[in-house]
């Protein structure tokens, strides 16, 4: 996958939105790793950012900047299924953290505590919180993503603490939250690919096409089943653009509850500088 032209920066993280900077540092992270995450990433983060505030002018302001960022990933990944088609977006952002989780699990089984195996945890987490976008998450999402962020947690405190955590599933202490600890979520993904072996993890070489294959070792955390694999090609048609007004709508929080909407509205805005540019070619657009 081609990587990103550089994207709009964005102002300083309003207080209000602290809950998303790890959302939005994974985002930065896979912009040349895997765009399509980054996408969905910045897309999880401006929906709850306008969910916690966007009337105060400085959450105002870094929505915005957030938006033309969404606006210039959705012009360079016109072309991508996984942008144009929820089923196959949500496929693919679900196979995605359930290779990471798959990783982190795995050396977490075998006894060998790291830094990358923490952030492999971590970012599993998030990005199934990212996968809420499409919707509700299954049972089975929901243990993962909590299994892993108290892994996080766990694993982090123990080599912090100069202790040896217990391999593989163990109870979960439900009073130690990964959202306080913010070091369990800072460190980076390896600049460099590692060396293929049995433990390595590389992002970027995973297949765009199936995860069938996938089992997940048995354990209380873990159900039976994976996500289905990501079709190459579905016959479910991108969702059709019917005429719209010729103004541009306001922020309103109404307008991004699905990614079906905030597609909807980067076209209408996109469509609409395009008519400001060639006043004469927008009836042809509309």
């Amino acid at each position: 996958m081609a990587a990103l032209a550089p994207l709009p920066p964005l102002p300083p993280l309003p207080l209000q939105f602290k809950s998303i900077q790890h959302h939005l540092r994974t985002a930065q992270e896979h912009d040349k790793r895997d765009p399509v995450v980054a996408y969905y990433c910045r897309l999880y983060a401006m929906q709850t950012g306008m969910k916690i505030d966007s009337k105060t002018p400085e959450c105002r302001k870094f929505l915005s900047k957030l938006m033309d960022q969404l606006e210039a990933l959705k012009k360079q990944l016109g072309d991508n299924e996984a942008v144009t088609q929820e089923i196959v977006g949500c496929a693919h952002l679900e196979n995605y953290a359930l290779k990471m989780f798959l990783y982190a699990d795995n050396e977490d089984r075998a006894g060998r505590f790291h830094k990358n195996m923490i952030k492999s945890f971590y970012t599993a987490s998030l990005l199934i919180d990212v996968i809420t976008v499409f919707g509700e998450l299954t049972d089975e999402n929901v243990k993962h993503r909590k299994y892993a962020r108290w892994k996080a947690t766990y694993i982090h405190n123990c080599l912090k603490n100069g202790e040896t955590p217990q391999a593989g599933p163990v109870g979960i202490e439900e009073d130690n939250d990964v959202e306080e600890n913010e070091d369990a979520g800072t460190a980076s993904l390896p600049s460099q690919p590692p060396q293929p072996s049995s433990s390595a993890y590389d992002p970027s070489n995973m297949p765009s096409s199936s995860y069938a294959g996938i089992q997940i070792p048995p354990g209380a955390h873990a159900p039976a089943n994976t996500p289905a694999e990501v079709p190459h090609s579905t016959g479910v048609a991108s969702n059709t653009i019917q005429p719209t007004p010729q103004t541009i709508p306001a922020i309103d929080p109404a307008l991004f509850n699905t990614v079906s909407q905030v597609n909807l509205w980067l076209t209408l805005k996109r469509r609409m500088e395009l008519g400001r540019r060639y006043p004469t070619n927008t009836r042809g657009l509309c």
